[in-house]
């Protein structure tokens, strides 16, 4: 079977639970998506399923790819994603639905953070900075970053001024809190990465 599928994030809410505890919890849309492409461990040396997200209009996709989206027959999409998948259950033309997850369980879920642009090391690495006092010249300064006469250099990975944000970030062992089939929705206890209507990969959580 198949192990995921793609999502779009809603937004942030809050449901209450039985014992009126309230939840914050993150909205997705979570598919429906069709299967365009089957990959075995015989032919491509691994095993997996090519899934579509979101149709698009026909007349913005170039040949080869409207030629790969008809074998599935269910038009063009605007994303495609591979997910690890065993078995026959899934087939090219089968649509997936949220209806794969249940209220309890454990998902990973990946997309690209928010753009934060070049910021300093206070805001991206969270260093303290120095004194706010009278006289002070030191306040959101990284500080010296040399080394001495051995080994005369700056190791890499040095936590520096820079781009922040924009990258792929994935959030391990969400809990499922609510799945609403009729509407594509699964609502996800706490945040996940990505701004509003950013494409996400909701999968079976790994670690689970």
């Amino acid at each position: 079977m198949i192990n995921g599928l793609l999502g779009k994030k809603i937004g942030m809410t809050q449901v209450y639970a039985a014992d009126g505890q309230r939840i914050a919890v993150t909205a997705i849309e979570a598919g429906p998506c069709v299967v365009l492409q089957k990959k075995t461990e015989s032919t491509d040396g691994y095993s997996a399923a090519q899934v579509g997200f979101l149709q698009k209009r026909t007349d913005r996709v170039n040949k080869p790819e409207m030629g790969h989206f008809k074998k599935a027959g269910m038009g063009a999409f605007a994303h495609v994603r591979e997910f690890p998948a065993s078995g026959d259950d899934c087939k090219v033309g089968d649509e997936i639905t949220c209806e794969m997850f249940a209220a309890g369980d454990r998902i990973d879920v990946t997309g690209i953070s928010k753009g934060k642009g070049f910021q300093g090391v206070i805001k991206r690495w969270g260093f303290s900075g120095g004194r706010s006092t009278h006289g002070s010249t030191f306040h959101r300064a990284p500080g010296s970053i040399g080394m001495s006469a051995t080994p005369s250099k700056v190791f890499k990975g040095k936590k520096m001024p820079g781009q922040m944000g924009n990258e792929r970030v994935t959030t391990h062992n969400l809990v499922v809190v609510d799945v609403r089939p009729e509407q594509n929705l699964i609502l996800v206890q706490g945040a996940v990465p990505g701004p509003k209507n950013g494409i996400v990969s909701i999968r079976k959580g790994i670690k689970a």
